[in-house]
């Protein structure tokens, strides 16, 4: 049985180009097979592919180089009123970046469990983020809070400050 979808021509447009720059990435060996493009008004703003052996940067996912694409060439740090087309359900790095970037609508075609299969598993992400901090695999500890909250009350007093 089929479902049913109210995606546009546009929608299979664009997650067209997601996935072919996929393929492209993982082609060009530039990294894994993972591509975006984030849209503004029926227009490609942003383009990414995952980068992340082919720059030493493991935040170079795709979702984040179109993410910083797009918002270098609409010259803002928020992508209101768009729409991230992404070739593979956002990982939590992704996901916490698109939510803070707050486009309007995130449109996936593989999910993570398709991820998981290719070798690609954020499983044990969402497992560490449910964890209380002195349980989570990697060492975590809270220094100098004190003075780490004097520059938070300095922000909050500072009445210049641009709001995000």
């Amino acid at each position: 049985m089929s479902k049913k979808t109210n995606f546009t021509t546009d929608d299979t447009k664009f997650m067209l180009k997601a996935i072919e720059l996929s393929k492209n990435s993982m082609e060009s060996d530039s990294g894994g097979p993972f591509g975006a493009v984030v849209v503004k008004n029926g227009k490609i703003v942003g383009i990414g592919h995952n980068k992340v052996t082919s720059s030493n940067d493991p935040t170079a996912h795709a979702e984040v180089v179109a993410i910083r694409d797009a918002c270098k060439n609409l010259k803002t740090f928020q992508l209101d009123d768009c729409v991230i087309y992404t070739s593979c359900e956002p990982c939590p790095m992704c996901l916490g970046a698109i939510y803070w970037a707050r486009p309007k609508r995130i449109v996936f075609a593989c999910n993570k469990n398709d991820a998981a299969e290719v070798g690609f598993d954020d499983n044990f992400i969402y497992k560490e983020i449910e964890l209380p901090i002195e349980k989570r695999s990697i060492k975590t500890e809270q220094h100098l809070r004190d003075e780490g909250l004097k520059v938070f009350k300095a922000w909050d007093e500072k009445t210049d400050k641009e709001k995000y």
